[in-house]
């Protein structure tokens, strides 16, 4: 049976390590039940078991790059548990990407001539851009999981979610540049005929999609943050600050 001291010491071995809080909780769990197989298998302590235990979790602890989400080297255990929620979250923000590019689609067919669709591609597109902003203006707690504030014996932790969230100020920066510019040319092609460079055309079509992808993806990764933060609160308030 692990004492709350020795489940302390796991935590601060965790913590040692940096890794993102959420991750810290579970992979605590995981490294406190292999502790205490060991201690009953082979008959030890817990400072030996323990022991034991970091020489199998070594190569967990190997820092790597995960450039994609992650400046600086982080352990090979985020960067596996991270690129499978990842991973998971892209293939969801990818289907509700096509649903929202074929949206960019319908209006084509549905706007009865050239100045319709541009003020229906303007006022869609700036929905989807300004979404999330206005989840934050009107939840004020929103504002509390979004910061990078959570302290542990006076650490400050995040949960692995929050790396992603960067991605929005980008996204929306470049999607206004798209509803300001002149992004007609797929109307032209589709409704009018017109003799327009298929580059052009082919941009249309993919910079909406893709944008409408990123901020979709920082959306759920905000759900997914809240929901961590809400499981990570007892540990967060047993040594604020």
């Amino acid at each position: 049976m692990i004492t709350k001291e020795q489940e302390q010491q796991i935590t601060d071995y965790l913590i040692f390590h940096r890794l993102p809080l959420d991750i810290l909780l579970e992979v605590k769990d995981h490294m406190a039940a292999q502790v205490a197989d060991i201690q009953i298998s082979e008959d030890v302590d817990f400072d030996e078991a323990f022991l034991e235990t970091k020489k199998r979790w070594a190569d967990e602890f190997r820092l790597v790059s995960y450039s994609a989400f992650y400046r600086e080297q982080i352990p090979v255990i985020v960067r596996n548990i991270a690129k499978a929620r990842n991973n998971s979250m892209m293939g969801k923000a990818l289907l509700f990407g096509l649903v929202s590019f074929s949206v960019n689609f319908i209006l084509i067919y549905l706007s009865a001539d050239e100045a319709v669709y541009s003020m229906t591609f303007r006022i869609y597109n700036s929905i989807v851009a300004v979404s999330p902003l206005m989840m934050w203006i009107f939840y004020s707690d929103i504002r509390n999981y979004i910061k990078r504030d959570f302290k542990y014996k006076g650490k400050v932790f995040y949960s692995m979610y929050q790396q992603n969230l960067g991605i929005y100020m980008g996204s929306v920066s470049v999607i206004f540049q798209l509803i300001n510019g002149n992004f007609y040319h797929a109307f032209r092609f589709l409704r009018m005929n017109e003799p327009v460079n298929e580059f052009s055309v082919l941009i249309d079509f993919t910079f909406p999609f893709i944008l409408h992808f990123l901020i979709i993806f920082v959306l759920m990764n905000f759900f997914r943050h809240r929901k961590a933060v809400n499981g990570m609160k007892d540990f967060l308030n047993s040594s604020a600050g």
